[in-house]
């Protein structure tokens, strides 16, 4: 497209702030604006690319396939750009927004904790946590990084490895008054299984054993839930039995809420990653923020994890 009339990077932002809130009064209020003002600045900018950038119905606003592209491509780049002019010359003061993604259940057992620690060593940048258990489109939703917890399916996505943890296998002391203790990991099959539908194959687990002997066990279950959360308020219920990650149990598990259930057998361990939207820069805050956050997992990991 040609078009001889300069487009006004900032109504680009505006129009970002729109498609991220979904609509022009929530927009508003993030930007500080008028709704009108807001308005005008979308118009105005679509007047000047000959595209419809939004498409406006009585409930909410949508984003076009010409607006998605702007999206993905253009508003990544702007806000890098204002985030380094911003930082010129300040250097080591962080400034301007650092947005984080996790799951609510990961954001609730660690991420909060380092999250208000990092704030109070840095006044100057503002924090947005954002906490969901669907995976977000990082750059759709300007998300500077993304914790996430397991295998990355997503291979366009940049990622590093923070470190790692294990998976345990629970259970509630009243369930095991009921169900007996099993004693090799094909016990676990007879027993009632809550499944984790998050997890890529939550019924079937490989185990190995302290001489390297493996083990696969194929469960069934009638309870599923779609959150840690969730699973974890079944298992302290006595609901049954399942596999958590290690960061959110050790605490159950030494307080005697849960019982650790084969410690001997192994499951694989998952790993923590630092997400970035392909082809952004990683800017020194979020840097910054990743060596602080692998600092506090080196400091609470157990040798159980390791």
């Amino acid at each position: 497209m040609r078009h001889e009339t300069a487009v006004d990077l900032n109504a680009v932002l505006v129009f970002a702030a729109v498609a991220q809130a979904g609509g022009f009064t929530a927009a508003a209020e993030r930007l500080g604006l008028s709704k009108a003002r807001v308005s005008l600045e979308v118009g105005r900018l679509e007047a000047r690319l000959g595209v419809g950038l939004l498409t406006r119905t009585t409930r909410r606003v949508l984003v076009t396939e010409a607006g998605q592209k702007l999206l993905d491509e253009c508003v990544p780049l702007l806000r890098n750009a204002q985030e380094t002019l911003a930082g010129l010359g300040q250097r080591d003061l962080l400034q301007g927004t650092l947005r984080i993604a996790c799951t609510v259940e990961h954001a609730v057992q660690s991420l909060a904790g380092t999250v208000a620690r990092f704030a109070r060593l840095h006044p100057q940048l503002q924090i947005e946590l954002r906490s969901s258990d669907m995976v977000v489109n990082l750059v759709a939703e300007g998300i500077d990084v993304a914790i996430r917890m397991g295998w990355l399916r997503d291979s366009t996505l940049r990622a590093t490895r923070l470190g790692t943890f294990g998976q345990w296998v629970v259970a509630s002391p009243d369930y095991l008054r009921r169900s007996g203790l099993p004693q090799a990991p094909e016990d676990l099959a007879q027993m009632d299984w809550v499944t984790l539908t998050l997890l890529p194959t939550p019924l079937t687990w490989h185990f190995t054993g302290a001489q390297g002997e493996l083990r696969t066990v194929r469960t069934a279950s009638r309870l599923r839930c779609d959150s840690a959360a969730t699973l974890r308020a079944l298992l302290l219920e006595g609901a049954g039995v399942s596999v958590m990650d290690q960061l959110s149990t050790d605490e159950l598990v030494r307080r005697g809420d849960l019982i650790r259930l084969l410690p001997e057998w192994r499951l694989p361990e998952g790993g923590i990653y630092a997400v970035y939207a392909p082809g952004r820069h990683i800017q020194p805050k979020v840097r910054a923020f990743i060596d602080f956050y692998v600092a506090h997992l080196n400091a609470s990991t157990t040798p159980e994890a390791r």
